[in-house]
């Protein structure tokens, strides 16, 4: 009975009248109840804590222990914790930095916003000055590769050619499909009104050959393909593949980037290339339906719409669109951090900023094209 209450967890304030409290006993999980009723006990002002007393200590007891510096408005590194328990509670304490580092409640409601919207940009600025580097990196593996092609990885590259443009060729093939028909459909009912229906074809081939082709398949890759490379390469970061590949003096970025951004750069151009045809496929079904225009002078007014010009404008940004969702999906991998909520975090945030760059260097290169006359 002795032994057991030497090991009770207690917290008293030192009887010299020093204001100065005491934590003996087993800080544990068994303890956490009486714990944290002592924690709340205590008088709220105290001058110093003393936890040289604490004979065990585990997660749960670090977390109260953190709790109570932080109440007591005490400095971590005046505990006077015994050095095996000292890394553990500075490691519950680093975690819990975060959430104390939140707009308090009482704070009026504009003070939160600035707060979120100030630590956003400081998010966006972080993640992109990372990419910008990780496009360094990329670029210098790539040089390098190309001088020494026998480097290249080819099975890897055909197996992620495969996955990234066959296997999304069908769902990207209805996909065009309707849109084409969606878009013939809505140019018929306007264009009707002014007798202009023949011009639904000019509004088709534009629509596709310029943006819709291209920026579809872009977009479908950005879901499908940005999520899939970030969370093979995040699994692999949180089952410690990685170190064990740079462990093995192997470059990752030539292992794992490499063959990822090669086959989404060859297969993106072929993708937009079949999303362009299914769209003037749909746009030319509903146009033989509803306006009774045959294959001929479809096609006819196809070719006498569509020039060299046309058809660079939606092709010169399909590569760039690749490397976008290459880098950004397969550094949202490398960025996790071991735990399966990391995985899931980081792949939301591969799909979301891989769509919103899409979105954007799209903008930019119609205004762009538009300006030099093309």
């Amino acid at each position: 009975m002795t032994d057991r209450s030497r090991h009770e967890p207690e917290l008293r304030l030192d009887p010299g009248g020093n204001g100065e409290l005491r934590a003996t006993g087993d800080w544990i999980l068994v303890n956490a109840e009486r714990l944290s009723r002592i924690i709340e006990d205590r008088p709220p002002s105290v001058a110093a804590l003393d936890a040289s007393g604490i004979s065990r200590l585990d997660a749960s007891g670090a977390l109260l222990l953190d709790r109570l510096v932080r109440q007591r408005s005490l400095q971590p590194d005046q505990l006077h914790l015994q050095p095996e328990w000292r890394d553990l509670f500075e490691t519950i304490h680093r975690n819990c930095d975060d959430l104390h580092q939140t707009a308090a409640p009482g704070e009026p409601q504009w003070k939160q916003v600035l707060d979120h919207v100030g630590r956003s940009m400081v998010e966006v600025v972080t993640s992109t000055a990372q990419l910008a580097g990780f496009l360094g990196i990329t670029v210098h593996r790539l040089i390098r590769l190309l001088r020494h092609p026998s480097r290249l990885k080819l099975t890897a590259t055909v197996y992620h050619m495969e996955q990234t443009g066959l296997n999304a060729a069908p769902l990207l093939i209805l996909l065009s499909t309707l849109v084409g028909a969606v878009v013939a459909f809505l140019g018929a009912t306007v264009l009707r009104d002014f007798g202009a229906e023949l011009f639904v074809i000019d509004l088709i081939t534009f629509a596709f050959v310029r943006e819709f082709g291209v920026l579809l398949t872009a977009i479908l890759l950005a879901g499908r393909t940005a999520s899939a490379f970030c969370a093979q390469i995040g699994m692999m970061k949180a089952r410690e593949e990685i170190d064990a590949i740079r462990a093995l003096g192997l470059d990752e970025i030539e292992l794992l980037v490499l063959p990822r951004l090669i086959a989404l750069l060859i297969m993106l151009p072929l993708l937009a290339f079949i999303a362009t045809l299914a769209g003037l496929f749909g746009g030319f079904s509903v146009a033989a339906l509803s306006l009774d225009i045959n294959m001929t002078l479809f096609i006819d007014r196809v070719e006498q719409t569509l020039t060299l010009e046309h058809y660079l404008v939606g092709m010169l940004k399909a590569p760039v669109f690749a490397a976008v969702i290459a880098l950004i999906g397969c550094l949202e991998g490398m960025r996790v951090t071991g735990t399966a909520q990391s995985v899931g975090e980081h792949t939301t945030i591969a799909v979301v900023r891989s769509l919103t760059m899409v979105i954007v260097v799209d903008a930019i290169a119609a205004i762009y094209f538009t300006e030099i006359g093309w």
